[in-house]
């Protein structure tokens, strides 16, 4: 009862939070959805030099820690350039997840039999119209469960935003926590409060599937 009774107490303070974690999550995946596209074309582009230039980026995002990436955003531009917390952590989350979500989209992009954009192009469609016809539709049936993942995972590392003092979830029980001198309980609070949000964004990624599975029969 003493742990339901911390979990209503502290209802506004973890709410305020959650709201925080929901903005710093939803810029991120929309902004790596974007930035992970252009990465993604420039990973299948047909000059060497390019292709190089952006699988060198995604290598080095992915070979190296988020609160590293963080950090050096955060603190290590510090000496540039002012940036607030709760934008540094938008800045590293895009950077991180779009390495991932470029990948995702490469993969789906490359399933495409090409005789079908061949099809495509023969019957005088544009590179641009065979690619939001064609391609696109396909490759979203076929990417949407691991890019669903990426982008759960994405609200999951926004936890790690705290490390920068972003006022979101996790940093929210740590303070809490400290307080209170009660830890488990609160870190358990926390837990539960992830532990939603993904089983609604699981919820919704499962419902999408169903339904473009449905146009594809």
């Amino acid at each position: 009862m003493e742990w339901f009774s911390d979990f209503v107490d502290t209802a506004p303070t973890f709410l305020q939070a959650l709201w925080i974690t929901l903005q710093l999550a939803l810029w991120s995946i929309v902004l790596a959805a974007v930035l992970g596209g252009v990465l993604a074309f420039l990973r299948l582009s047909r000059f060497q030099a390019v292709r190089m230039l952006a699988a060198g980026y995604i290598s080095l995002i992915r070979g190296t820690p988020l609160v590293t990436q963080l950090f050096i955003i955060y603190f290590g531009l510090a000496s540039i350039i002012t940036i607030e917390a709760f934008w540094a952590g938008v800045i590293g989350l895009t950077a991180h997840n779009a390495a991932y979500v470029a990948e995702i989209y490469r993969s789906g992009i490359q399933s495409v039999p090409t005789g079908q954009i061949e099809a495509g192009r023969s019957l005088g469609m544009s590179k641009w119209t065979t690619l939001r016809l064609v391609i696109s539709p396909q490759a979203l049936r076929t990417v949407l469960p691991s890019l669903g993942n990426q982008f759960i995972i994405a609200v999951k590392d926004t936890s790690v935003a705290a490390f920068i003092t972003v006022a979101e979830l996790f940093r929210t029980a740590q303070i809490v926590a400290a307080e209170k001198f009660r830890p488990l309980e609160f870190y358990v609070i926390v837990g539960v409060y992830y532990l939603v949000i993904v089983l609604l964004l699981s919820g919704a990624v499962r419902a999408l599937e169903q339904r473009l599975g449905r146009y594809n029969v």
